[in-house]
């Protein structure tokens, strides 16, 4: 399988492992974009929380700006610019007009505009059973649109459906993007290290599977200031299930060439997105219970 040269770009993941205060994060953040970017790159993704990991509500908010005076999306905005690359930043804390926050997803193209916005839709509120906490919600209000953004990394047309880390848990959501056109697609994520252990690669390569597009996944790994575990491994998956990159636990950048002459051949190879069936769920009661309704 493969095709011409006009169909292919290099794309790459920064991997993090933000902090507490978003100046130092910004710092970590531009070296490492200023690497993919020297290194051939023309789409980059950055994780979720590029530019803060924190979850004391009241420091989220005290820090977080309007997306109008947001600090590190203008310094972003600046370095697509400077390299001419699609940047997507994964994601960043931006303040509404009503006060609340979203956690917002940012494809800035080569020109330093925002070519596209998404709002995670999925809040992670949950109890681990090794006794973590986390609850999204009391920082941030979900979105409520599902987001297909048309891109050219390298001059190649794609089309690249937008999620964030715990949208990766909700197969409806990938499979709809698919059918809508995507042919890349971005869960930018801070996964925690217990889950991550036990679910970040099955389910990623499931969405590629799945939808018969490349997924790129960048995270954040390791230790942070607050105390809390991610697990890393940023990965870069082909439409057939392929693991094309993957890092580590540490902050890096990891690279592959992409080929969306594939997507169309995988697709061609088990056109699942095109079989699917409308059906209604038949609740079958027990033998006896069926013949009690029947005698009475």
């Amino acid at each position: 399988m493969g095709s011409k040269t006009a169909n292919r770009f290099r794309s790459a993941l920064v991997q993090l492992r933000a902090g507490r205060v978003i100046a130092d994060n910004l710092v970590s953040a531009e070296a490492l974009i200023r690497e993919a970017a020297k290194g051939g790159a023309t789409y980059i993704q950055t994780p979720e929380n590029t530019a803060l990991m924190e979850l004391e509500p009241e420091l989220v908010r005290s820090q977080v700006q309007p997306e109008g005076e947001s600090r590190p999306l203008a310094v972003f905005r600046a370095l697509a610019g400077e390299f001419g690359i699609w940047l997507h930043i994964g994601s960043l804390g931006v303040k509404g007009g009503d006060g609340r926050i979203a956690n917002r997803s940012y494809l800035l193209a080569p020109d330093g505009t925002i070519a596209a916005r998404y709002d995670k839709l999925h809040m992670f509120d949950v109890d681990l059973p090794n006794g973590e906490t986390y609850r999204e919600s009391d920082n941030y209000t979900p979105g409520s649109k599902a987001v297909l953004a048309r891109l050219t990394p390298g001059g190649v047309s794609a089309r690249l459906g937008m999620t964030i880390c715990y949208d990766l848990r909700f197969a409806a959501l990938y499979r709809a993007l698919a059918i809508a056109g995507a042919n890349m697609i971005a869960i930018p994520a801070a996964f925690t290290k217990h889950t991550g252990e036990a679910h970040w690669h099955v389910l990623l390569r499931s969405r590629a599977i799945e939808t018969g597009a490349y997924v790129f996944a960048a995270t954040q790994g390791g230790l942070h200031e607050n105390g809390r575990w991610t697990f890393g491994h940023s990965m870069i998956i082909s439409p057939w299930g392929e693991i094309l990159a993957e890092a580590g636990a540490d902050p890096c950048v990891v690279f592959a060439d992409i080929d969306l002459a594939l997507v169309e051949e995988v697709r061609a190879r088990i056109p699942a997105l095109t079989h699917g069936r409308p059906f209604e769920i038949e609740i079958a009661a027990p033998a006896d219970d069926a013949e009690k309704r029947q005698a009475s």
